[in-house]
């Protein structure tokens, strides 16, 4: 999003259409934290970052050589059932699980680490909480 709020979709386009042509996979397991080319979305759905809008995704669930269940984070805080806190690399991650979605690994740009297993199983957790918690 530019300074006065604005979303940049045409630059996000450009990129959507070579992530989509070049088809780079990855190697890559659950509980991996990638930077993903999420892009410019619509409303209140999380975005990336920058000029190449990117946003690091944790790999909740790998599906299949090519898709993956991915959760979103975010280094500003937030309280509530939408959000996983933990800790990684000496700083507290958000894990966005409102705003979890089945991605491509044409997605992924870049491996940013890996998080413990206790973290992982947190995640895990706060995804069964929100998605099976009766109304």
């Amino acid at each position: 999003m530019n300074k006065l709020g604005k979303k940049d979709f045409k630059g996000w386009i450009i990129i959507k259409e070579k992530i989509h042509y070049e088809q780079k996979l990855q190697l890559y397991k659950e509980g991996e934290i990638w930077w993903c080319k999420i892009g410019e979305n619509v409303g209140n759905e999380i975005c990336g970052k920058g000029k190449k809008f990117i946003r690091p995704v944790l790999v909740a669930r790998k599906l299949s050589k090519t898709n993956f269940i991915g959760v979103p984070l975010t280094s500003q805080p937030h309280k509530g059932t939408w959000y996983v806190e933990f800790d990684f690399k000496g700083n507290r991650e958000y894990a966005v699980v409102a705003q979890v979605e089945n991605m491509s690994v044409y997605r992924m740009h870049h491996k940013f680490g890996e998080v413990p297993e206790s973290d992982y199983n947190k995640v895990i957790n706060g995804l069964r909480e929100l998605l099976l918690r009766k109304k």
